[in-house]
C-alpha cells in the first residue's frame, strides 16, 4: 500500500509530515481536553495515535541504522509543536477571564468603550497599596482578545491586567450576532 515508502527521500517526508500532523492534532487535543469537551478530544486522540504509530513505524523499519529517519521524526515533532499552536491560535475555542486594574481616571471610560463594543463588565471596588481602586471583570471569548487588548491600549498605555482560561462559563453577557464585535474582525 505504501510502496512509495521504499524510497528514502519519501520516506523521510512521510516520517516528518506524519509526525507534524500528530503533534498538531495532539495540541488541538489538548485544548479540547482542557475546556471540557470529551468526545471531541478523544475523536482527535484516535486519528492522533493512529498516526503516531504509523511514522512511529516507518522510522522503526530496518532499525534504528538510518539517521535521517529520526531527524526527520525529530524535525516533524518540533514542527509539529509550532503548526499545532497556529491552529490552536486561529480557533481561539473558549473563554477568557480578564480583570483589568486602571487608573481612577480611565475606569469610565473603559467601560462605556468595552461595553459599546457589546462585552459584558463588572466592576468591583477595592482597596490596592495607592488607596481605593476599580477591578474590572470582562468575560470575552477568544476571538475577541484582539479588540479587548485593543481597546486596553486606546485607553491607557500600560494599563496592568491579566487574562486567565475559563473553563466554564454559564449565563453573562456575551455579545451576540449582530454584535460590532463580529463586525470588526
Amino acid at each position: 500500500m505504501l510502496e512509495f515508502l521504499s524510497i528514502p527521500i519519501f520516506a523521510y517526508l512521510f516520517i516528518f509530515f506524519a509526525r507534524v500532523v500528530d503533534i498538531s492534532l495532539d495540541v488541538i487535543r489538548l485544548m479540547m481536553l482542557m475546556r471540557g469537551r470529551k468526545v471531541v478530544a478523544s475523536l482527535i486522540g484516535f486519528v492522533e495515535v493512529t498516526v503516531f504509530i504509523v511514522a512511529l513505524g516507518q522510522v522503526l523499519t530496518g532499525g534504528l541504522d538510518d539517521p535521517f529517519k529520526v531527524i526527520a521524526y525529530a524535525g516533524g515533532f518540533a514542527t509539529g509543536n509550532f503548526v499545532g499552536s497556529l491552529i490552536e491560535e486561529w480557533l481561539a475555542v473558549g473563554h477568557l477571564s480578564m480583570q483589568v486594574f486602571p487608573r481612577p481616571e480611565s475606569v469610565d471610560e473603559l467601560v462605556n468603550r468595552f461595553r459599546g463594543e457589546g462585552f459584558g463588565v463588572s466592576t468591583v471596588g477595592c482597596c490596592g497599596r495607592s488607596g481605593e481602586r476599580t477591578i474590572l471583570f470582562v468575560l470575552l471569548g477568544r476571538k475577541n482578545l484582539k479588540i479587548a487588548l485593543k481597546i486596553l491600549d486606546e485607553v491607557q498605555e500600560g494599563i496592568f491586567f491579566n487574562i486567565s482560561d475559563a473553563r466554564a462559563v454559564r449565563g453573562g453577557v456575551f455579545p451576540g450576532p449582530k454584535s460590532r464585535l463580529l463586525k470588526s474582525k
